[in-house]
């Protein structure tokens, strides 16, 4: 038999379970009004998992004169079919824009869902997330996804954003103005956080999360809390975490608070020449609120060996 042949039969049986493996909408989250013109779906907390369809960002809309802004709209084209129908739920005016506040795909690869709905409506994000997602990022996240739903979210594509927009650009569409704030060496290097200027509001991305913590492999500390203190800056009254639930500057404090404090203190100890493994427990005893926070025992030990690494690099 044809090697080409003999290859394509040995790769059919694991297209056929992806296939099968499929799905076709994330279950349904219900939308919730937290402004005059913004409704937030508050995704499940933690990881990417067959349990919860790979679905655990917070994708909101926003509805103009003109149309329909959708913000971060999922992690697979099967979230943002969800983010769709709750939005027909609310409103039949069409999508005009979609904003992508940074590059790891599980807040943006529902950008297919809204391109086959309504093909018209535009894509933007940071030029630097528009640069990964075509260099390496876009494949990266398709297959964390699918390999972390065990193949629910087969069949998304990247749709990357064509429009760049960066810090200090304001995007205004149907009486609604979206102002950018773009602080560097933040949660990724790509971010963007929207502020809803009309509604006082203020979408932050990764930049900050609540009640959960979040990888920062490619973060640093001291961009992450400059990007907290631009947030807590901005006339902005309501904020909407990456990750977890809407609230008030609260949100902002507890997160630049962890932050803050596990460097401090990861420098404070490793200047007491203290390995990683050593200062461990002292920063997490003194780290106990955040206990209950979602992957925090995931996450401290690799946070307190990224803390090292960065003050290192500063000295």
């Amino acid at each position: 038999m044809h090697k080409l042949a003999i290859a394509l039969l040995l790769l059919t049986p694991a297209l056929v379970c992806s296939s099968l493996n499929a799905g076709t909408m994330v279950r349904d989250y219900p939308a919730m009004k937290i402004s005059p013109h913004t409704w937030v779906i508050e995704g499940p907390l933690g990881y990417p998992s067959v349990e919860n369809q790979g679905f655990m960002n917070n994708p909101a809309f926003v509805i103009t004169g003109e149309g329909v802004v959708v913000i971060d709209p999922g992690s697979s084209v099967q979230a943002g079919r969800m983010v769709l129908k709750q939005l027909k739920e609310i409103t039949d005016k069409p999508v005009t824009h979609v904003l992508d506040t940074h590059v790891h795909g599980d807040h943006w690869l529902g950008n297919q869902a809204i391109s086959e709905a309504y093909p018209e409506a535009e894509f933007l994000a940071h030029p630097e997330m528009i640069r990964r997602a075509r260099d390496f990022a876009a494949d990266r996240w398709l297959q964390i996804m699918e390999d972390s739903t065990e193949g629910f979210t087969s069949g998304t594509r990247a749709v990357v954003p064509e429009t760049s927009i960066d810090d200090g650009k304001t995007l205004e569409t149907g009486g609604i103005h979206f102002r950018i704030y773009a602080p560097g060496a933040a949660h990724s290097g790509t971010d963007i956080m929207i502020e809803v200027v009309e509604d006082k509001l203020l979408f932050l991305g990764d930049n900050v999360t609540y009640k959960r913590l979040p990888r920062l492999n490619d973060a640093t500390f001291k961009g992450s809390i400059n990007a907290c203190d631009v947030a807590l800056n901005t006339d902005a009254g309501t904020f909407v975490p990456g990750h977890g639930p809407v609230g008030g500057r609260e949100i902002v404090e507890a997160y630049k608070t962890y932050l803050a404090s596990l460097y401090e203190l990861a420098s404070k100890y490793y200047e007491e020449d203290l390995a990683d493994f050593e200062m461990k427990p002292k920063i997490v005893e003194a780290l106990n609120s955040y206990a209950d926070w979602v992957n925090f025992e995931d996450e401290v030990g690799r946070h307190i060996s990224l803390a090292i690494l960065e003050y290192e690099g500063s000295m």
